[in-house]
């Protein structure tokens, strides 16, 4: 559970409650005021990400703060106001400057360890690929030659590669 100290409304300090009836018996940081009752739900953030095909491969890119050798499915999450198509539109322009020709779901899957609910895609996109600067660099990859990862998008990966025939394993962690 994300940890917070103080009341964003009012400023008191949080307290921890547990509420069996209403609430599952699931620990809540919530204000101690009744009069702002703020409950800070923890609820997962939903990220969109997409399988970008792009020339008959998947485009997969290394982001600034990631070690060498690790790439990954474009993400980003949703903005105010926005579909999730049209936010994986979105983020497919805004990291690789690629204009989305289609967007077909694939799934949602949870990735419980970042409390993110991933809804991802299949974009095909044409255009230049030119990154944005949280991106350092990309590889355009086979189909058959992807090898998802057990959590998170790499199920997604998973899913997708299976609906097309194609053989695959999973690896411990993105970019193996």
């Amino acid at each position: 559970m994300t940890e917070y100290r103080f009341c964003p409304r009012c400023a008191k300090p949080l307290t921890e409650r547990t509420d069996p009836e209403h609430e599952g018996g699931r620990v809540r940081q919530s204000c101690p005021d009744a009069g702002c009752g703020y409950v800070h739900w923890n609820n997962p953030l939903p990220v969109v990400a997409a399988i970008v095909e792009y020339e008959g491969k998947i485009l997969l890119a290394r982001n600034a703060a990631w070690a060498e050798g690790m790439f990954a499915l474009i993400t980003g999450f949703l903005e105010n106001g926005e579909t999730p198509e049209q936010g994986i539109a979105r983020e497919v322009l805004e990291e690789t400057s690629l204009h989305a020709e289609s967007v077909e779901l694939i799934g949602v899957y949870e990735f419980i360890r970042k409390n993110e609910l991933i809804i991802a895609y299949h974009v095909k996109a044409h255009g230049a690929i030119a990154l944005s600067p949280e991106l350092l660099e990309y590889r355009l990859v086979e189909p058959a030659k992807l090898r998802p990862w057990r959590a998170g998008t790499g199920q997604a990966l998973g899913e997708w590669m299976r609906r097309r025939g194609l053989p695959f394993e999973f690896v411990e962690r993105p970019g193996q």
